[in-house]
């Protein structure tokens, strides 16, 4: 697998509080340590993943995401996911991680409801 990046932006949400993480890219062993340094790094309240750009997430970027979750109840902090593609929706449910992370279909819906 050739290198590859995974571009992050974090931008307020429609509510004050709020932040909006969008991923562009793949979410696997070589990206992983960007997203973990974004998401530890983000203080807001409520932090929603938007993963409508990320085609797809390896184990690895499974256990980063676990991982930013554990670290968002720490804080504490709510935490979202909102537009997971088949792949990436498929993996969560089946690895059971759809129990523990919230996610919803668009980002208004995130922003309305969180």
């Amino acid at each position: 697998m050739p290198n590859e990046n995974l571009q992050i932006v974090v931008s307020p949400g429609n509510r004050e509080g709020q932040k909006i993480v969008r991923l562009k890219g793949s979410l696997n062993i070589q990206t992983i340590f960007g997203f973990q340094s974004a998401v530890r790094a983000e203080n807001s309240p409520v932090v929603i993943l938007d993963f409508s750009g990320v085609p797809f997430i390896d184990s690895a970027g499974l256990g980063a995401l676990v991982g930013a979750y554990v670290a968002a109840q720490k804080k504490p902090q709510r935490m979202a996911v909102v537009g997971m593609n088949t792949q990436v929706k498929t993996l969560i449910e089946m690895t059971k991680v759809s129990q523990l992370i919230k996610s919803y279909d668009t980002l208004g819906e995130a922003e309305e409801l969180l």
